[in-house]
């Protein structure tokens, strides 16, 4: 018996009819990633790794290539997850307010400010930020300082120009975990006089028979006054000499540790722009706090992934230099496209709105016109997933006890220029407790700045070109 065969066109037509159903499953497939629940209980409720200062140097993997801790590593004493990420939030919430206050300021054309004399908190202005904050940074790179070098944990900061740390003699510090820096034991300690090009750049400047004075305080009254000088600042084998920093000798705050900022900003006395040459491209990576691994800052051509990067344009405000602007255009959200305001795609003639890409930034903020659709797209790719009550900054929030693994919808960024990033799953959807509660990490703003946080970039290479103006992401680079 002849085996039974189909006409031609039919055969063609189930074989369309079948891709299709191919392509469809692949597409939908593609709108969900699955986020596996028990690896991330597992992670948070393991011990913090504490850092120490004792024994020998970690080695860097080149000499312009740094290891990034995560600041909970500084953190002394048995704190639970749940509290640490409570702080964690709130620090985050008095951050972006300051840099928004920052914003308007810079905006409203407000005059520098001086300190005359002898440096006193009173003298300084209660809006000026260096990028902690009101609190510290969330990542810390090692570097010495001086000459010989000693070293010191210094926090990683793209929102800030301005490299300060504590000095001696102090008439206060706050504790930190290295000894505190001491300039008459460096070679290469040098005063910038007061009627320099580098003290008339700082937004709060002064002058007394040593020098120029500067100053940076914060809403919550911690703040930092002392000298700006030149030091030499070491990465690994790289010494880099002359570089203008803060030297601290009155500092208050709660910094937990840390001996001060490195200034990644795109100003003009933030630590790329001095660097010259070799600071027109750098590169970060910002792994998991939970992750085993370490991350990298890198400096010089071999910092980008280039090969593995999308890139997209990297867009400077003229009233606000020391923020990297990108312009996202929309954000997909499984099969659901929602597309972004003008005022947060970009800034308007005056300088005002759009959004930036910061390492000192926890949460991503979105103005409240941009949250809303997102939150309502997610939600509506997430019926099946039982709610729970919202968190602190979060109100979209599941019950996902006793599941291994849960599919979620797929969030990607969209950039003007076509670029796309889609996020791991990881990176959209935070622990909140050891229980399995869980939440949708993105949060709405009532400001006018809009801003990526480092926990949607986490894992994710983050380079910046100021020479071809580009932002590069590189997913799995760390």
């Amino acid at each position: 018996m002849e085996p039974c065969r189909l006409p031609a066109a039919l055969s063609i037509s189930l074989l369309i009819f079948l891709f299709l159903v191919e392509v469809v499953s692949a597409e939908k497939k593609s709108a969900y990633h699955a986020l596996d629940v028990v690896s991330r209980l597992r992670e948070v409720s393991s011990p913090v790794q504490v850092y120490t200062t004792s024994g020998k140097e970690e080695k860097m993997v080149s000499p312009w290539s740094l290891q990034v801790f995560h600041r909970d590593g500084l953190v002394m004493g048995n704190v639970s997850y749940e509290q640490r990420l409570r702080e964690r939030l709130e620090r985050d919430s008095r951050r972006v307010k300051t840099l928004n206050r920052w914003v308007e300021k810079k905006l409203n054309g407000n005059e520098k400010e001086r300190i005359e004399g002898k440096a006193k908190i009173d003298d300084v202005g209660g809006d000026v930020i260096s990028g902690l904050s009101e609190g510290i940074g969330e990542y810390l790179i090692r570097i010495g300082v001086g000459t010989p070098a000693t070293m010191e944990y210094l926090v990683l900061d793209t929102g800030s120009d301005v490299t300060w740390l504590q000095c001696k003699p102090c008439s206060h510090c706050y504790n930190q975990v290295d000894p505190v820096f001491d300039p008459s034991l460096s070679t290469s300690f040098t005063a910038i006089p007061c009627d320099s090009q580098l003290c008339n750049e700082l937004d709060t400047s002064g002058c007394d028979k040593k020098g120029c004075l500067y100053g940076v305080s914060y809403g919550d009254g911690s703040f930092t006054v002392g000298h700006f000088v030149k030091e030499t600042l070491t990465f690994g084998t790289a010494p880099v000499k002359s570089m203008p920093i803060g030297c601290g000798q009155d500092n208050e705050g709660l910094f937990q540790g840390a001996g001060g900022l490195l200034g990644l900003g795109g100003g003009p006395l933030s630590f790329p722009s001095q660097l010259g040459s070799s600071g027109t491209t750098f590169s970060y990576c910002l792994v998991d706090r939970y992750s085993d691994s370490k991350g990298t800052l890198r400096f010089g051509p071999g910092a980008v992934s280039s090969e593995k990067s999308v890139f997209t344009a990297l867009l400077k405000n003229p009233q606000v230099n020391t923020f990297y602007y990108v312009s996202l255009t929309s954000i997909t959200v499984g099969e659901l496209l929602v597309a972004l305001p003008k005022n947060v795609s970009g800034f308007d003639e005056m300088g005002k709105g759009g959004i930036i890409v910061d390492s000192g930034t926890t949460i991503t903020r979105l103005q409240a016109q941009a949250y809303g659709p997102l939150r309502d797209a997610f939600l509506a790719g997430t019926t099946d997933l039982p709610r729970a009550d919202g968190m602190s900054i979060f109100d979209t929030c599941y019950d996902l006890s006793g599941r291994q693994t849960v599919e979620v919808p797929t969030i990607s960024f969209q950039f003007s220029n076509g670029a796309s990033l889609a996020l791991p799953a990881s990176n959209y959807i935070i622990p909140v407790d050891s229980y399995g509660t869980f939440c949708l990490a993105f949060a709405p703003t009532s400001r006018d700045l809009s801003i990526i946080g480092n926990f949607q970039q986490q894992g994710i290479q983050v380079s910046f070109d100021s020479t071809k103006s580009l932002v590069g992401f590189a997913d799995n680079q760390c």
